[in-house]
């Protein structure tokens, strides 16, 4: 992979990094919050590859220069100083200076480090090719768009819900209230719903079922990436309808119930919700729920 290349390289993953970062697929990547560490990260990379670009046409030019000085014939004044000797009575000083302006047996010529200084393109170093390795994940950001985790790693991994929240805000008044996913979960497990009783509670969450059947109403939580991310779980009991479709989007409509279970994963507290209504709704721009605080 010589210089060239390596700019291709440096300015198709800038590319793809700005293309990513400027439209909603980053997020199923990172967190909303990075998106203007992405932005800066693909303008770096592409001004880098132009930068790049710039100086190797810089040194090849400088470099044809060299060659068409050292190329030019050289001038010689030997017959002149021959001549002007050629009437003096000092045949050793004549001898002499022949041997000076003699030309070099090309045979003897000896390799020295002035000639690799001289002659730069005698000995191209390669980088090694197994650097064409760097293009895999470049093919593989531009031609492949992974979708968002869903209920597959969501059952396969140890609910987020692991540590007790400082404190809960009040929630807005009426009968009918709409909470994120986290908020009820933490309510309903360490505030033992005093904040949810006589409420309805309206939820949306991807839907997961467990091995015998049970459903579950999902978000992944964030802390950077997709890489770190993990379930926060609630249970869904109470009128279920009886066709349910593993990663489909639902909204929730129900009550505060205590009841709870044990994660088997990692023996998280997952509560439940008692349900009244359901419907499916569109997958939101953000599949990952960024108020989780880790």
């Amino acid at each position: 992979m010589n210089r060239q290349a390596q700019a291709a390289v440096l300015f198709l993953t800038g590319g793809a990094i700005l293309h990513a970062a400027l439209t909603d697929l980053y997020l199923r990547y990172v967190k909303a919050g990075l998106q203007p560490l992405l932005v800066a990260a693909g303008v770096v990379l592409i001004a880098t590859a132009v930068a790049t670009v710039w100086y190797e046409r810089q040194a090849a030019r400088m470099s044809d220069g060299d060659d068409t000085v050292a190329d030019a014939p050289a001038r010689t004044d030997a017959p002149a100083r021959t001549d002007a000797l050629a009437g003096t009575d000092a045949p050793d000083q004549v001898g002499a200076l022949a041997k000076v302006d003699a030309p070099a047996d090309p045979h003897e010529h000896a390799h020295t480090d002035a000639d690799a200084d001289t002659h730069p393109h005698a000995h191209a170093h390669h980088e090694p090719r197994i650097s064409w390795l760097l293009v895999l994940p470049l093919l593989a950001l531009i031609l492949v768009a992974p979708p968002a985790l869903g209920s597959y790693s969501a059952m396969r991994t140890g609910t987020a819900l692991q540590k007790q929240p400082w404190g809960f805000e009040d929630l807005p008044a009426g009968e009918t209230v709409r909470l994120n996913l986290v908020d009820y979960a933490g309510r309903a497990a360490y505030d033992h719903g005093r904040s949810l009783d006589h409420r309805h509670i309206k939820i949306a969450g991807l839907l997961a079922l467990d091995r015998d059947g049970t459903p579950y109403l999902v978000r992944m939580a964030l802390s950077c990436c997709a890489a770190d991310a993990q379930p926060v779980k609630i249970g869904l009991t109470g009128r279920i309808p009886p066709v349910l479709r593993p990663d489909s989007w639902l909204e929730v409509t129900g009550t505060y119930t205590a009841k709870q279970t044990k994660d088997p994963v990692n023996d998280g507290i997952i509560p439940f919700l008692d349900v009244t209504e359901v419907k499916p709704v569109k997958a939101p721009r953000d599949p990952y729920d960024e108020s989780w605080n880790g």
